[in-house]
């Protein structure tokens, strides 16, 4: 039931990170995989490693279409070259995410703030609503939002961030009511990722921040990857506007890391 063979699916900010382990996963489990990101170059090296490890060599499975997600010109390019080359689109994963501000919000730039929404919030809807006309409408499929345990718990430093992570994960439970039950929506809120995005993060350094989770360890890619790999697939067919926590049991200490 997490077979995914036969199946198209779109994920965004998918060059490094989260979004790569994200497209490897999908891959391994049979699915073919359009993937977006904005630098072209670092897309296509991308693109290129996913056929070798993740494809067993078949670059038909692997779509790579450059854009910014933040822009309705690149978002309905991406889903419309996906249904063009593998005919569907049953597979969502809006993974990309940006936080250009840090510190209180009483001192944040309010345009950076508005970027942070529009990227994180708006695109998002905005490629739901694509991939819903463009395929998923008349056929069914499964959205997975990438949200944040920042999402769920005021964080300080990175709070304009975290509140629209909350915004996600409120537009997830909205679109599941409304979608269901052909569409099923669901969101992932990591904690602290060892990825590029979290460099800021990992500053006062990695051994200091896993000693406060339960685990004693930061999450890793893939720790996200399988768990979106299982709600897209029919094994989670029941599950539908919820958002699954993957933080290594931090919130449950009442910390936030």
């Amino acid at each position: 039931m997490t077979d995914l063979t036969g199946r198209a699916a779109l994920v965004t900010g998918a060059s490094r990170g989260i979004g790569f382990a994200i497209a490897a996963e999908l891959l391994s489990r049979g699915a073919s995989v359009t993937i977006t990101a904005r630098k072209p170059d670092a897309l296509a090296a991308a693109a290129d490693q996913l056929v070798v490890d993740a494809a067993g060599g078949d670059a038909s499975r692997v779509l790579a279409v450059p854009g910014n997600t933040g822009s309705a010109q690149s978002r309905a390019e991406a889903v419309t070259r996906t249904v063009e080359t593998f005919g569907s689109l049953g597979i969502l994963v809006n993974n990309t995410g940006i936080n250009p501000t840090y510190g209180f919000l009483i001192d944040a730039d309010l345009d950076a703030v508005r970027k942070i929404f529009d990227v994180n919030v708006v695109a998002a809807l905005g490629y739901v609503q694509l991939a819903y006309r463009a395929w998923m409408g008349a056929h069914g499929g499964a959205v997975v939002n990438l949200a944040s345990v920042a999402g769920l718990r005021s964080s300080g430093v990175i709070a304009a961030y975290g509140a629209s992570k909350a915004a996600l994960i409120r537009l997830t439970e909205e679109l599941a009511w409304q979608l269901g039950p052909t569409i099923r929506v669901n969101a992932v809120a990591p904690a602290v990722v060892k990825t590029t995005f979290a460099t800021a993060l990992l500053a006062e350094g990695e051994e200091k921040l896993s000693a406060a989770y339960p685990m004693k360890r930061l999450g890793d890619p893939q720790d996200v990857a399988s768990l979106v790999g299982f709600l897209v697939s029919d094994a989670a067919s029941w599950i539908t506007g919820e958002t699954v926590r993957v933080d290594g049991g931090i919130l449950a200490t009442g910390a936030l890391g």
